[in-house]
């Protein structure tokens, strides 16, 4: 564990020592865990009750010191820390998006009445580097239901190459459905940014599926709270999606929906069954 420097502690009944802490690499969107150890150097004791009591929580700001992210997890005491006593905490700690230069600063909470900031006790803010959620920009696609000359010249094209070894994230389309030529550098964008699952807008060519997709329709910009699940979705490695609307799908979250990332599906009768 990382020392903590010499910081100011303020005498009264609730102040904090900082002593030591843990932190792994930090990807944007992912979890990860951080140790900390601190001290209780005020006069009266720490006890957490449920998501009540004294809790360890964190903010994300930015070089600033303006938040990104103000109420980060919670961590409970797991007993009663007395006055001078000193406890080790494993917390979970999740990394902002986009990837960049952060501060990541660590505080006790009395929930729902004051951080232990506000009553004078400094936090332990350490500077971060938030790196990108995938290492390289490697994209694989799958074609569920077989070959497509038509998809396979579109993937061809596209403005990142399609890979076929050392995929960090696979695409799911099936025959009929063509992306735009900006598709694959989108989708890497995303994964890129942090998040795990991306999925684009469809284009449909025949009257009955604009209908039926009209939720999907291009030009809704980008959406990480969308309400459908994703069609044709990016997803890392490892992650398999399921089946909506007759396409491939994920509903699960970690996910952004991007109307720029255009598909273009042909009508039913032009299309395999998928």
């Amino acid at each position: 564990m990382k020392r903590v420097g010499e910081h100011p502690v303020p005498v009264g009944p609730l102040a904090v020592r900082w002593v030591a802490y843990e932190l792994a690499e930090q990807r944007a969107g992912v979890t990860t865990q951080v140790r900390i150890r601190l001290e209780n150097a005020g006069s009266a004791p720490w006890r957490s009750h449920g998501r009540g009591g004294v809790q360890l929580g964190y903010h994300w700001l930015d070089p600033l010191g303006n938040p990104i992210v103000w109420d980060g997890n919670r961590t409970p005491f797991p007993e009663l820390v007395r006055p001078g006593e000193a406890i080790e905490l494993e917390s979970t700690v999740i990394a902002p998006r986009p990837p960049g230069h952060y501060r990541l600063a660590f505080d006790l909470v009395e929930e729902l009445r004051f951080w232990f900031e506000e009553l004078g006790s400094a936090p332990l803010a350490v500077p971060v580097e938030v790196r990108p959620r995938i290492e390289e920009r490697r994209l694989a696609v799958r074609v569920h239901g077989g070959p497509d000359p038509e998809v396979d010249a579109a993937l061809a094209a596209q403005a990142e190459p399609i890979v076929t070894d050392g995929a960090v994230a696979v695409a799911h389309l099936v025959p009929g459905a063509t992306p735009a030529q900006d598709w694959s550098r989108l989708l890497l964008d995303a994964h890129a940014e942090g998040y795990g699952a991306v999925g684009g807008a469809i284009e449909a060519e025949s009257r009955t599926d604009r209908r039926r997709y009209a939720a999907w329709a291009p030009g809704g910009g980008r959406n990480p709270r969308f309400r459908e699940p994703l069609l044709l979705p990016s997803l890392l490695e490892g992650v398999e999606p399921d089946t909506h609307e007759d396409l491939p799908g994920y509903a699960g979250s970690d996910a952004l929906f991007d109307g720029r990332a255009v598909v273009r599906l042909r009508s039913r009768s032009g299309r395999p069954s998928y």
